[in-house]
């Protein structure tokens, strides 16, 4: 116990060192020097985490991995404009929430803006729903019925849980929190379900803050040295390498599953792109775009979400032994 309370102290160390030391690397447009505090801080948490349990190494990990990459995605946003950030505002940014884009808190600390309560009561109440999924995955555990019925049921429904609980809860509250602030801040989750191919999905409604860390630090410097289509994948294979950190490493198992799933789905994007510029719209079919999205999400999923995740991460979160 005293071990762990002296790693999590070095994490939050670390986590304010990078967050007071990347105000002056973002106002001198230090790139070179954000992406080295990205390795250096990732490789210290891991070192100082590595014989910790894998739900705490999986937390310090992509907390850590969120505080650097602020650093980098709003160096590379500021690169060829005026820093209007606040040393405040900046630190506010850097620790408090989770998206990439530091320009909504420019603001931060003028009027309150419009749409604030609803978006703390919109994600009320999927916290509630989240909260009562896992519940239920905590009562079919106990049922007597066949096992891998029971795993894939019991995980499924934990995965849907948490995701409402963090992704649809507790990120909508903060958004509507700090807009009560004067911060410009939005839904990071945006209708996943109404996606209509998988480039609306990823780019404009799922992971928000994923999206914007992808096209501003990595998209976009590469789109006209190395092309679009390298760029997007390199964009891919970078959310796929961020998800091995979150999902391999804290159990030590599954290396190479998260980046596989991520390529496939840059492959897949690529394909899309493909269709429309040769005008094959079979997407245009909104029952056909809902089943593509579904199908290419979920059959793929176990490379993402492997079986030590599941068994070491996603069943002791809700008091399960798988």
């Amino acid at each position: 116990m005293i071990t762990t309370l002296m790693h999590l102290s070095c994490f939050g160390l670390i986590n304010l060192l990078i967050a007071f030391a990347g105000y002056p690397i973002l106002k001198h447009k230090l790139i070179w020097l954000s992406w080295l505090v990205l390795v250096i801080s990732i490789l210290s948490v891991h070192f100082i985490f590595l014989n910790e349990y894998p739900i705490i190494r999986m937390l310090a990990l992509i907390a850590t991995t969120f505080t650097a990459m602020k650093v980098i995605a709003a160096t590379e946003e500021y690169r060829y404009k005026t820093v209007e950030l606040t040393f405040k505002q900046w630190f506010i940014f850097a620790t408090a929430w989770a998206g990439m884009r530091a320009q909504p808190f420019e603001t931060l600390g003028g009027p309150p803006l419009p749409n604030a309560w609803p978006m703390v009561r919109f994600g009320i109440t999927r916290l509630i729903a989240g909260l009562i999924l896992v519940l239920l995955a905590r009562q079919i555990a106990t049922l007597s019925i066949d096992a891998t019925l029971k795993h894939i049921l019991v995980s499924a429904i934990l995965l849907i849980g948490y995701s409402l609980m963090l992704h649809f809860g507790i990120l909508s509250i903060s958004a509507g929190m700090w807009r009560f602030h004067g911060a410009n801040t939005y839904f990071l989750f945006k209708a996943p379900a109404k996606a209509t191919s998988l480039t609306d999905f990823w780019s404009k409604r799922w992971n928000i803050a994923f999206s914007e860390m992808t096209a501003i630090a990595i998209f976009r410097p590469l789109r006209n040295k190395i092309g679009s289509a390298a760029a997007l994948m390199l964009a891919f294979a970078f959310s796929g390498l961020l998800h091995e950190l979150a999902l391999s490493i804290p159990v030590n198992h599954g290396y190479g599953l998260p980046m596989l799933y991520f390529i496939i789905h840059g492959v897949l994007v690529l394909f899309e792109k493909a269709l429309i510029s040769r005008r094959i719209l079979f997407l245009k079919n909104i029952v056909v775009a809902r089943v593509w999205v579904f199908f290419w999400l979920i059959a793929p999923s176990p490379l993402l979400f492997h079986i030590h995740f599941i068994r070491e991460i996603v069943w002791p979160l809700a008091g399960l032994k798988f």
